[in-house]
């Protein structure tokens, strides 16, 4: 099935894809140039669908186009990350208040309740990836249900810089049993229509993640992601 999936993408979704997960992996390490015919001959392709996929992740943060240089990838330094993290909690929190505000039922929310599961089995499991997987649903979908475009299009060009840390301190970072439990305080508030209480409890959670990633990335001297 997976490779049927493969086949089915084009030439430049599946540049996209491959260039994406390289650089959350660290393959593709930030502040390192890339040549696009030294990528078209690492993912076995012409270097047109290399160039299309490379000017969307320009767009959304990821690396930048240097003319007759390649693409640079972008690092990630501990203050980029507090910017990042402050717009986000601003961002999400907002979208927390206008979630509880709309009145959803428990239907509306299944995504929201299907992540938190899924985070809580992840951990149960010690399965770190899975739970990164399923957080990053979670507030995906937080953003979805605060129904605002834009706030939606800027969490989707940051979050994608909040995940490449994330997975650099995946495995030295603590048990997230707590933040678990932040993203279960923030559904219960939505679903009761506590607006204040899902923006409080939401601020609360982003605030207490930016201190545990800053703190390990400053710790390890993880300076340039």
């Amino acid at each position: 099935m997976k490779d049927a999936a493969q086949k089915s993408l084009s030439n430049s979704q599946r540049a996209l894809q491959e260039l994406r997960r390289m650089i959350f992996a660290g393959e593709l390490a930030g502040g390192t140039d890339h040549l696009e015919s030294e990528l078209a001959d690492r993912l076995g392709m012409s270097r047109t669908p290399i160039r299309e996929a490379a000017l969307t992740l320009e767009n959304q943060g990821l690396l930048e186009l240097r003319p007759r240089k390649g693409v640079r990838i972008l690092p990630v330094s501990p203050s980029d990350m507090r910017e990042i993290y402050e717009v986000l909690t601003a961002l999400e929190s907002q979208a927390a208040e206008q979630a509880a505000q709309r009145g959803y039922s428990e239907a509306d929310l299944s995504e929201l309740a299907a992540a938190i599961e899924d985070m809580d089995r992840a951990v149960a499991d010690q399965d770190l990836e899975a739970w990164a997987e399923a957080d990053n649903r979670f507030h995906a979908e937080l953003v979805r249900l605060g129904d605002n475009n834009r706030v939606a299009s800027i969490f989707n060009m940051m979050n994608d810089q909040v995940r490449r840390a994330r997975m650099t301190t995946l495995y030295i970072r603590p048990v997230p049993t707590k933040s678990n439990a932040d993203h279960r305080a923030v559904y219960e508030a939505i679903r009761q229509g506590d607006a204040e209480t899902a923006r409080r409890r939401h601020r609360e959670h982003r605030q207490h993640a930016k201190e545990i990633l800053i703190e390990l990335l400053e710790k390890h001297r993880l300076n340039r992601l």
